[in-house]
């Protein structure tokens, strides 16, 4: 059988094809019965509740919310193991864009899982590895000069090997500047970046780490409290205080953890041009951001993917990846990592990138639509029954935040536990004020927007 392989036989077989279309056809007959949100069956509740009671011992601590899913859901809604059906608009904070039981991204993932390994690495990868990079790489290098991509499990180690190849390349510099209110990830490193004490109680400082203030759009800050001016003033204060010993500029296009807040494009190409005069790593930490903006990189939303050195995805794609240019393509060795990800994952994630290409982006795509009518919806509450209780919504494409009552973290947790009793899932960021924050599925319907100010307004009113 010499030039035909049998892998190529097994994934283009008529036969094998058939079953794949059968079993999705049947995973969506189940997935057609979650039609909206449903309370708890009493019958199920207290089954449900040593399960989750069960996992908390287990991890140490509880679960945020009484939530184990059952494994099927429809676009925007999800079956919880208490016989309760949740709108989910968090989707385990970002990792579920297409929402759930979608047919195209379950039929690549079930295609993925017919590989004879469950796990790819970086020694041994199949195609859906090379598929990915190969999309991923494709749709970066349309307006930037990022030519190489490196696939690994998370956005954390998305992070980590960025910011090895930036140290490695501007050797012996080693120190960062990362933005104020910036969250990385969890790892030790990470957590240094991140600018959150509480994320790092107990855990050493190294000082390697200068804060240079964000700059956010939507209050304004652009011209006043912050202030382009003032952010350059303290980035060139910090490179001038520690000549030839930074690597890095590292920073979220939009600060996610820190509030869903969205700087102007002024705010970075001073700071980005002095970066390159500078020979500075310019490195864009998209992990939440990729493919929610309206446009694949939120670079390309701002308008400086020029500048770009480095750049972190995840989330999105199912796994997490670092794209860089030819300057900072490291030297062997320096990354690499048994795990790149699981052939589901790896097949699901270039699937999705695929659907992404299919009207969802630009400024008339399905993702601005969405953006414009969930944020019209939550104005609109704040004008009328919930009168200034929903304040300075806002955000880029399905990241989307609002501040709720008073501002406060008390009030926000409240609101999420009531969100959550009355049928929606999402979650909250900020540190002052504390936001509600939206990871909306690229999926949502009008519809969905409708029964998701429903029971916004509903829970708020309860609270008020």
């Amino acid at each position: 059988m010499t030039g035909s392989l049998v892998g190529e036989q097994l994934f283009s077989s008529p036969e094998v094809e058939s079953h794949l279309n059968t079993l999705v056809s049947d995973i969506q007959k189940f997935s057609e019965k979650i039609e909206t949100v449903r309370p708890p069956s009493p019958d199920l509740q207290e089954k449900a509740q040593k399960t989750v009671d069960q996992i908390g011992q287990n991890r140490g601590r509880p679960l945020f919310y009484p939530y184990v899913g059952t494994g099927i859901g429809r676009g925007c809604y999800v079956e919880v193991n208490d016989g309760s059906v949740k709108m989910d608009l968090i989707n385990g904070i970002g990792i579920n864009i297409m929402g759930h039981s979608h047919p195209r991204v379950l039929k690549a993932s079930i295609k993925g899982a017919m590989n004879d390994v469950v796990m790819q690495g970086n020694l041994e990868p199949n195609m859906e590895y090379s598929d990915l990079a190969g999309e991923l790489i494709q749709l970066a290098q349309k307006n930037s000069r990022l030519r190489h991509c490196w696939i690994t499990t998370s956005g954390s180690m998305a992070n980590e090997n960025a910011l090895k190849m930036a140290r490695q390349k501007n050797t012996p510099a080693n120190m960062i500047l990362a933005l104020e209110g910036a969250f990385a990830g969890r790892t030790t490193m990470m957590a240094e970046i991140t600018d959150n004490p509480g994320n790092k109680i107990g855990l050493p400082d190294y000082n390697e780490v200068l804060r240079v203030p964000y700059c956010n759009k939507f209050a304004d800050m652009c011209r006043t409290r912050c202030g382009k001016e003032k952010a350059l003033s303290r980035l060139k204060e910090h490179v001038a205080n520690h000549e030839g010993k930074i690597a890095a500029f590292v920073f979220e296009p939009m600060i996610g953890e820190g509030g869903y807040r969205v700087a102007c494009r002024d705010y970075f190409i001073p700071m980005l041009e002095f970066c390159r005069e500078k020979e500075i790593a310019v490195w864009a930490d998209e992990i939440q951001t990729f493919a929610r903006t309206g446009n694949f990189f939120a670079y390309e939303t701002l308008g400086f993917g020029e500048y770009v050195d480095l750049c972190t995805v995840a989330k999105t794609i199912q796994n997490g990846a670092t794209l860089y240019t030819e300057e900072y393509n490291p030297q062997p060795g320096l990354i690499a990592g048994t795990f790149a990800g699981s052939s589901s994952s790896l097949a699901a994630g270039y699937e999705i990138l695929k659907i992404l290409q299919e009207g969802y982006m630009g400024p008339q795509g399905k993702i601005q639509q969405i953006h414009d009518k969930f944020v019209s919806m939550l104005n609109s509450l704040n004008e009328t029954s919930c009168k200034g209780l929903l304040q300075d919504a806002g955000g880029l494409g399905l990241m989307v935040a609002v501040t709720p009552l008073d501002g406060s973290k008390d009030k926000m947790i409240q609101l999420l536990k009531v969100l959550y009793k009355n049928g929606l899932m999402t979650f909250g960021c900020g540190k002052g004020p504390f936001r509600l924050r939206f990871l909306l599925p690229a999926i949502m319907t009008e519809q969905d927007i409708e029964r998701a100010g429903e029971i916004i307004e509903k829970s708020i009113l309860e609270l008020a």
